[in-house]
């Protein structure tokens, strides 16, 4: 069965010299430096609620897609595949496959999935998302192809026999490497002044929560007193009236001049509305999610403008950029299994009804135009 993958593979022409290097310091995709900073772009989205719900809506929004054919029993197969494929962990769809292959790529800033050949070689049998870190990438020697390791504790093994198969996708680039980044790079500081932020404010409504009182005596002039025995008595009368079971009231009655105040009632609590915002603003900014998608109501009389609609489609178009060649891959590779080679388009569903209201009315508006044109040219008013 891999042998007739391997015929039915067809491998693009490759180039026959490269005169610049295209790398900076290793070839190699799977060093230390792009595993800490899968580490820390995970621990960020785990820390900092608001982006992990911006991402969130990011896979959401990117929307559904259907399969196209002119070949209906290659359309029917194939709409039947993405329905039942198997993702892993009792799942099933395509459309599941690719929410987590979105998000493995916006957090690791590289996406890694396998797909498993149907044990009768008839297809496809399971597509599985795996771990950035279960993948080593080094540069082929022509400086374009990559060549694929399996992975284990960080260190690159055995190349991987199937390299077809292997789906990766990184996200972003840099010049001359292989891997890509992840989307909340550069939040480090701002999750971390988040995060003291949050500790803080937590640490002193614990402490203001929980109030301890200051009781102080001052004795009158000439008046002899044992203050270690009066120190005492005090706090034990002091801690029998505040130990009252519920529903009881208990009363401290002292004679002479005694005060009572609550320890730290003086000092204010820090105003934290302002950095916070500061915070969030920096965040939404990286992410390119409006505020109130995210539950922040920052104006009564906010909404969503044309621009920023334009520019959320913009990013959403994006990302489906970079899913659609990894959806054909995995339909053309079942097709290819199954014994059919017949074309077929992927199209992605209108992100927002929004946007096909205003096309429907756009389209209206000139359809009304054009009669209104006919009906005056065949009266002879318009030249």
């Amino acid at each position: 069965m891999m042998e007739t993958l391997t015929r039915l593979w067809r491998k693009a022409p490759q180039p026959a010299v490269l005169q610049l290097a295209r790398s900076r310091d290793s070839d190699w995709a799977g060093s230390a430096l792009p595993q800490a900073r899968r580490r820390l772009c995970r621990e960020i989205r785990r820390k900092v609620p608001v982006a992990d719900a911006a991402l969130d809506k990011i896979v959401r929004l990117t929307g559904e897609f259907i399969v196209q054919s002119d070949d209906a029993l290659v359309e029917e197969e194939l709409r039947r595949f993405c329905r039942e494929i198997a993702i892993g962990a009792g799942r099933q769809g395509l459309r599941g496959f690719l929410e987590q292959y979105l998000n493995s790529l916006l957090t690791d800033g590289t996406a890694v999935a396998e797909m498993i050949p149907a044990a009768d070689g008839t297809g496809l049998g399971a597509v599985l998302l795996c771990p950035a870190e279960s993948l080593a990438v080094r540069r082929a020697e022509n400086g374009v192809g990559l060549r694929f390791y399996a992975a284990r504790d960080g260190l690159p093994g055995e190349e991987v026999r199937w390299p077809e198969l292997i789906l990766y996708t990184p996200l972003d680039p840099d010049a001359g490497e292989v891997w890509g980044h992840s989307v909340l790079e550069g939040l480090e500081a701002v999750s971390r002044v988040w995060e003291q932020i949050l500790r803080s404010t937590a640490q002193n409504f614990e402490r203001a929560g929980s109030l301890r009182y200051a009781v102080t005596y001052r004795p009158g002039e000439g008046e002899r007193i044992n203050p270690r025995e009066v120190a005492e008595t005090m706090a034990r009368e002091w801690r029998a009236a505040m130990d009252g079971s519920s529903g009881s009231v208990s009363d401290f009655v002292a004679v002479g001049n005694v005060e009572i105040r609550v320890i730290g009632a003086d000092s204010p609590i820090l105003d934290t509305e302002v950095p916070v915002r500061q915070l969030l603003e920096q965040i939404i900014a990286k992410l390119g999610v409006p505020p109130f998608l995210l539950g922040l109501h920052w104006s009564t009389t906010e909404r969503m403008s044309k621009q920023q609609a334009d520019l959320l489609t913009s990013e959403l178009e994006r990302y489906r950029s970079l899913l659609t060649p990894v959806l054909r891959r995995i339909l053309d590779t079942h097709l290819r299994l199954w014994g059919h080679t017949a074309p077929f388009a992927v199209e992605w569903q209108d992100i927002s009804l929004q946007d096909t209201a205003e096309l429907a009315q756009a389209r209206y508006d000139n359809a009304r135009a054009a009669v209104l044109e006919e009906q005056l040219t065949e009266k002879g008013e318009i030249v």
